[in-house]
């Protein structure tokens, strides 16, 4: 059943946290485009020259040049010697890392993420809500060939996504509904859902039996089930999954086998989360 106690919770503000600047007397704009700078990079443009830094994050050239040699000063950003493109540096791991390391969640979650791991065989993940994503920020990698990876800091959209649909289903349907249609529901692979009545019918089905899954929807060959993280009062935290393969498991076999495992680490790990006042 749905918990109304979880109802004010993220789903109603999909937004990535973009300032209204322009509204904001205190809002600083140079840490904007510091931020701007940074986020340009990704799996896609490990290297960027100032012109594609300028486009990437809508900036004039000048102004990129200024915030990349203050990034460049501080250590985060690098030119390459020989291509002279630039590039992240290490200490840019720092800002993510603390994060991580001060998460009371991930310590709390991380033997139950091991067992969950160990009893499967496959890899288990914690992931919390990011806008209309999901973020993963834990991990126990099973020692199988996986024929995906996905890391410690990626993000996957909630439509489509066991975990997503498990976050999804502790709320009310409307506000779960409003997520999706505010989201941009795009076609992953042949088998991904985009219409939002057949996803409300996963997240409902997920209210039903405890674990939301999906079926090579975000990438082939790889399949998700999860259940939700709540805290003593029913606020929904955020959701534990596993990424089995479809070379070693079929849907029903999924469901029967690791839907109780999943259920079953999530629950240990909510009643761990300490009480709140």
């Amino acid at each position: 059943m749905t918990n109304s106690a979880a109802t004010s919770l993220q789903p109603t503000d999909i937004s990535d946290g973009n300032a209204q600047s322009g509204a904001d007397p205190l809002f600083n704009q140079s840490l904007e485009k510091g931020l701007a700078v940074l986020r340009a990079f990704d799996a896609a443009h490990r290297s960027l020259t100032l012109g594609d830094l300028a486009a990437i994050a809508n900036m004039t050239k000048a102004s990129v040049q200024r915030t990349v040699h203050t990034l460049q000063v501080l250590g985060y950003v690098g030119k390459n010697a020989q291509t002279r493109r630039f590039q992240l540096l290490p200490k840019v791991v720092e800002l993510g890392f603390n994060y991580l390391a001060s998460h009371p969640l991930i310590r709390m979650a991380h033997p139950y993420l091991s067992q969950l791991s160990n009893a499967s065989g496959e890899t288990a993940s914690l992931t919390e809500p990011m806008g209309s994503e999901m973020l993963y920020i834990a991990q126990a990698p099973s020692s199988k060939y996986i024929p995906l990876l996905t890391p410690v800091g990626a993000r996957v959209p909630m439509y489509c996504t066991s975990s997503g649909r498990a976050y999804l289903s502790c709320f009310a349907e409307e506000e779960a509904r409003a997520v999706l249609e505010a989201s941009e529901r795009a076609t992953r692979t042949p088998a991904t859902l985009t219409e939002v009545d057949t996803i409300m019918e996963r997240i409902a089905e997920c209210r039903l039996v405890g674990y939301a899954t999906n079926v090579e929807e975000l990438f082939l060959g790889d399949m998700g089930i999860g259940a939700p993280i709540r805290d003593s009062r029913g606020h929904v935290l955020g959701a534990i999954h596993l990424a089995p393969p479809s070379s070693r498991w079929s849907p029903d076999d999924m469901r029967q086998k690791l839907g109780p495992l999943v259920i079953d680490c999530a629950r240990a790990v909510s009643e761990s989360i300490p009480h709140s006042s």
